[in-house]
C-alpha cells in the first residue's frame, strides 16, 4: 500500500485595494488576479464613483468573484492583510491614519505629496510597515542605483539634468520618478537636492550654476513614462534612460511589494528593499 502525501500551501495573502476604478487600480486588479499567493480582499473607490458596486474583478474584464467596489475605506484596512494605494495625494493622509489604526501595513505608490504629508508617511512608519515608492519597476529602480553610482563616480564638472515625459492626464510634476532619480543623483554627490534643484527655466536666467540638478517636464498622449539623465560634461555626455511601454511593470512591481510586507517590523521601506538592491 503506497502512502499518499499531501503539501499544504500557505495561506493566501489578502491584498486591499484603493482606486479601484482607476487605470492603475484595473492594472492592479488584474494582476493581483493572476499572481499565485495572492488573494483580493477588498476595494474602494471615491463616493459616487460609477465603479462602487460593481463586481472588482469585473472592473479588469475578468470573470466576477463576488467582492464588489466600496467606497468604504476604512472596511479595505480591516479586511486586508496589505493594503496598496495609487490614489490622489489628497487622500493619502486618510490611508495612512487608517493604516495606523488597524495596524495594516500599506504600499503607497502615491506621488506629488506635500512635504507634511511625507512628514506623516515617515511617522506612521513608526507605527507599521509601510513602502513608500516613487516608481515600482525593477529597471526604474536598477537606474536610480546606477544615476547615484555615475554621480558620485563622475568629476563635478559634468552637468546633471533629469528629462522625463508621461501622459497628458498626469497632474503631479515633475513625476515622483524624476525627483526620485534626481535625489539618487544628489545623494551621490552627497548634495541636498532641495539646495541644488532647478524646476524651470525660462527667460534671462544666466549661466548654469555649479552643482545644479535640473529637471524637465513634458507631457502628451498616453506616454506611460519616459526618465532619461544626463550627465553631461566638455566634449561627451552620458544618458541613461528607462522607458517603460506598459503600465503593467508598475502594478507587477506593486504586487510584489506588497506580498514582501506582511512579516515585517514597522518602518519606512523602498522598493530597493522589496528587490534586494
Amino acid at each position: 500500500m503506497t502512502a499518499t502525501s499531501t503539501r499544504s500551501h500557505p495561506p493566501a495573502i489578502k491584498l486591499g485595494l484603493m482606486g479601484a476604478g482607476g487605470r492603475m487600480g484595473r492594472m492592479l486588479i488584474k494582476t493581483i488576479l493572476a499572481q499565485p499567493g495572492a488573494s483580493l480582499a477588498a476595494g474602494a473607490d471615491m463616493a459616487g464613483s460609477d465603479v462602487v458596486g460593481q463586481d472588482l474583478a469585473s472592473l479588469a474584464n475578468r470573470p466576477p468573484i463576488g467582492i464588489l467596489a466600496s467606497d468604504n475605506r476604512r472596511a479595505v484596512f480591516e479586511a486586508a492583510d496589505v493594503v496598496i494605494d495609487f490614489t490622489h495625494f489628497s487622500a493619502t493622509d486618510e490611508s495612512l491614519a487608517l493604516a495606523a489604526e488597524t495596524g495594516t501595513p500599506l504600499f503607497l505608490g502615491t506621488t506629488g505629496l506635500t512635504e507634511a504629508t511625507q512628514d506623516r508617511v515617515r511617522k506612521t512608519a513608526e507605527q507599521v510597515a509601510i513602502c513608500w515608492a516613487a516608481n515600482t519597476s525593477l529597471g526604474v529602480n536598477l537606474l536610480a542605483l546606477l544615476v547615484e553610482q555615475a554621480a558620485k563616480a563622475l568629476d563635478p564638472s559634468f552637468d546633471i539634468e533629469v528629462v522625463e515625459i508621461h501622459h497628458n492626464k498626469k497632474v503631479d510634476a515633475p513625476s515622483g520618478t524624476a525627483l526620485m532619480l534626481g535625489e539618487a543623483a544628489a545623494k551621490g554627490r552627497a548634495q541636498n537636492l532641495s539646495e541644488v534643484a532647478c524646476y524651470a527655466r525660462d527667460g534671462h536666467v544666466g549661466a548654469r550654476p555649479d552643482g545644479e540638478i535640473g529637471f524637465a517636464t513634458l507631457r502628451g498622449g498616453d506616454v506611460a513614462g519616459e526618465h532619461t539623465v544626463m550627465l553631461v560634461g566638455e566634449q561627451e555626455r552620458i544618458e541613461l534612460t528607462h522607458r517603460a511601454t506598459s503600465r503593467s511593470i508598475f502594478a507587477a512591481g506593486a504586487v510584489k511589494g506588497a506580498l514582501w510586507l506582511p512579516g515585517q517590523p514597522a518602518g519606512l521601506y523602498s522598493m530597493r528593499h522589496v528587490l534586494g538592491l
